[in-house]
């Protein structure tokens, strides 16, 4: 049973990537900080539009934008 599971874990073992989708994390990084700096002003000030515009920076950053990138490239 390890054996199979040292196989399964080797990097050698297993498909090889290609083609040549790169994409830096940084920007969706800058994106997912500010999306919780203008949340946390947004909890500060008690606006709901500005904590709203928060959560959708994280989702845009974290989700919606990697996912857009994966499928049209």
């Amino acid at each position: 049973m390890l054996d199979v599971l040292a196989q399964f874990l080797d990097p050698k073992e297993g498909p090889q990537p290609t083609g040549d989708f790169q994409l830096s994390p940084t920007p969706l990084i800058a994106m997912v900080l500010l999306g919780f700096v203008v949340g946390a002003f947004g909890h500060l000030y008690k606006s709901r539009t500005i904590v709203a515009i928060g959560v959708l920076l994280i989702l845009l950053g974290t989700v919606l934008l990697p996912l857009f990138y994966a499928l049209t490239r």
